[in-house]
């Protein structure tokens, strides 16, 4: 007998006791038409919650924000650190305002400089004259994010060049015990987020030299990763890097996900000096062996750190508006850097660069113009109502409109009531069963005649078509040209 997981039997039992529940109006066969076979890989629990998260926020402040540099070297003295008016709350509360759901802290960065009072180092907060010595940077972000209702995340480097030893194995256990101070102190974390850069030269204690390691053996991932897990057994940590295990890079640091976007993707084809990698990891593919999503990084600034020199330089509402189509709109979570300044504040600048971004969205999906319509498909699973074409748009992200097994196409109709405009639209699939369009098109009805607006290939957990053309119609019609095995579309709004 088969084995699942407990996310999908969940799944498989939500759609029979659907099924059952609403036996009494509908036909009788919705009783016993069972729901899809989920199409493996599928996303974990905290996978999916990671995905409906859609935005997240990247904060990049150490010492490199009064240097003026973007790698430390690891020999800057702890008291050029000294922000004066640093305030975590307006962090958070301006980052909740632009809708991002969780905050992610560089809380240790190449130059090996501990924000928190870390008791394994000399290198920290604790030797800088913030609060005379007596400040936690970790701390207070983590609390401000308690306050506010947003998740926290961490970035440690396990690249460090301060420490003499980097390189050794006393190395791993000096970074393992900060992990325990983490995860201990400040959790619990949503994300855990490492970064590419490992080896090369640096302070190292004195020694100002050039250090190589094997990224694939130094730092034993699997024994780190799961020892994170152990320290945090309440809640999963997912964890980032080029290759996963949980999400993935997605091969650029512009703002874009490929149009082509697979949430799956297989580990032993993701090492680094592979021909194409970048293109692999913005595409995934279709055959992927796991669900690794790709998550989009991108800074609001040229650089990763506060620079007064790119005060005119913060990328415009408009600019990140398309990162948000990009990113979100192909189904992989946004991931931006908004990088404090040296008094420990977002800059005004960056504010309202986000300001403005958020009340572009919000006017742009103000009325989604299908909620509660008339749907109507060319088939239907079993011809049961629990998965009739009204399912994607009755606003219940749980219900989702299916055909029977072997049917890897479909039409369906979607009546907006008048004539209205169009500029958007928005399809999701119920991916608790697996990634499964390859392939579908977007008609409007005009002129008496349905007439093609848009075309793509992925939709995953979110797919936002913005139409080259705004049309207006009373009608859109999404076609569904190729899949993995019977679509299962959740909800497709317009706007």
């Amino acid at each position: 007998m088969k084995k699942y997981s407990r996310l999908v039997l969940a799944a498989v039992l939500a759609g029979t006791l659907f099924s059952c529940s609403t036996s009494n109006t509908t036909s009788s066969s919705a009783v016993s038409v069972a729901p899809p076979q989920p199409v493996y890989p599928v996303p974990s629990e905290a996978q999916l919650a990671w995905h409906e998260m859609e935005m997240n926020a990247f904060v990049h402040f150490t010492t490199n924000t009064f240097t003026d540099l973007e790698w430390g070297y690891g020999d800057e003295s702890p008291a050029i650190f000294n922000p004066s008016q640093l305030d975590a709350d307006q962090w958070v509360k301006t980052l909740k305002e632009a809708g991002f759901k969780g905050v992610i802290l560089t809380c240790k960065h190449h130059d090996g400089f501990a924000l928190w009072p870390s008791k394994y180092t000399e290198h920290s907060v604790a030797n800088s004259p913030y609060k005379n010595g007596k400040g936690d940077v970790v701390k207070e972000v983590s609390d401000a994010c308690k306050r506010h209702g947003l998740k926290f995340g961490v970035y440690l480097s396990p690249w460090d060049r301060n420490r003499a030893d980097y390189g050794q194995a006393s190395y791993i256990a000096y970074y393992r015990n900060q992990l325990e101070e983490i995860f201990t102190n400040y959790g619990p974390a949503f994300e855990m987020w490492f970064d590419g850069a490992n080896g090369g030269d640096g302070y190292y204690g004195g020694a100002r030299e050039v250090r190589k390691i094997d990224r694939s053996t130094y730092y034993d991932w699997p024994t780190t990763l799961a020892y994170v897990n152990k320290l945090q057994p309440q809640s999963k940590v997912l964890f980032f890097s080029d290759a996963g295990p949980d999400i993935r890079w997605v091969g650029n640091e512009r703002g874009y996900v490929g149009e082509t976007n697979w949430n799956t993707i297989s580990n032993d084809t993701l090492y680094a000096g592979k021909a194409g990698i970048e293109e692999l990891l913005g595409t995934g593919a279709e055959d992927g062996a796991k669900w690794i999503p790709a998550e989009v990084d991108v800074s609001i600034r040229p650089g990763w750190f506060y620079h007064a020199k790119e005060d005119s330089l913060v990328k415009s509402p408009e600019k990140l508006f398309d990162i948000y189509l990009t990113s979100v709109g192909r189904g992989s979570t946004l991931l931006l850097n908004v990088p404090p300044d040296r008094r420990g504040l977002i800059h005004e600048k960056d504010v309202k660069a986000l300001k403005e971004w958020r009340q572009i969205i919000d006017r742009e999906f103000k009325t989604n113009l299908a909620a509660r319509a008339k749907a109507k498909a060319d088939s239907y699973r079993g011809n049961a109502r629990a998965y009739a074409a009204n399912q994607v748009t009755d606003e219940d992200k749980e219900t989702y409109w299916a055909t029977d097994d072997g049917i890897t196409t479909g039409s369906l109709e979607i009546d907006l009531g008048k004539v209205q405009p169009v500029k958007y639209v928005l399809l999701q699939e119920y991916i608790k069963l697996g990634q499964r369009v390859k392939g579908f098109t977007v008609d409007a009805w005009q002129n008496g005649a349905w007439q093609p607006v848009a075309s793509a290939t992925t939709i995953g957990y979110k797919r936002i078509l913005k139409l080259d053309n705004p049309v207006t119609t009373e009608k859109i019609r999404v076609n569904i040209t190729d899949s993995k095995a019977s679509p299962v579309i959740s909800n497709v709004e317009v706007y």
